[in-house]
Order: C-alpha cells, then structure tokens, then sequence
C-alpha cells in the first residue's frame, strides 16, 4: 500500500475554485493535517486528492485512453472553412463624404 506524503511548508500552488461540502470529521481531520504539515487547507485537500487518483489504478487507465481518443480525434479534425478578414479590413473606416463635427482639445 502506498502512502501520502505531505512536503512541510509548500502550499504555494495555482488552483482552480472546486466547491464541495464533505463531512464535518474530514474538515476537522484536515485542518490538523494542515495545521501539523504548516500548510494551507487547499494544499492539504490537492495532495489527498491527487494520492486517492493516483491509487485508482482504472480511472488512470480511461484517463489515458481518454487523452489518446482526444488526440486522434483532434488530429483527423478538418479545419473549419471560416474566412478570415485581415484587422485593417474589419476597422471601420471613416466615409469622407460626411463631415465631423467633433471638435478637438
């Protein structure tokens, strides 16, 4: 069985917002966690996350055939035939028919 290892001190990691609510005791048990690793909260619940998918031996198996699917479907995709107006051609140019009657500072 493996085990989880929490580095001390390094939370310090990009994240995305993930909303949950999980039992009352695990809150509990991970705020000690990150109380005695002298991480945050957030770090904590990554790197039990990230241990619990990583003992998940199927899930890791459908993550890479998911992956190689998506590959391939990617590399027979044709490309969309949307023409593309350079940035000069879609600014509006001023008509120089009509007169401004903007006056300048």
């Amino acid at each position: 069985m493996s085990k989880l290892k929490l580095t001390h001190g390094i939370s310090k990691v990009r994240r995305a917002k993930l909303q949950s609510s999980i039992d009352q005791t695990i809150a509990d048990d991970i705020e000690l966690m990150a109380e005695w690793s002298n991480n945050e909260t957030q770090y904590v619940v990554n790197e039990l996350l990230r241990f619990a998918i990583a003992q998940e031996e199927d899930f890791l198996k459908y993550k890479v055939s998911a992956a190689a699917s998506a590959g391939r479907s990617a590399s027979h995709a044709k490309p969309a035939s949307i023409p593309i107006k350079p940035i000069a051609d879609s600014v509006s140019k001023p008509d120089p028919t009509t007169s401004s009657t903007a006056t300048h500072a």
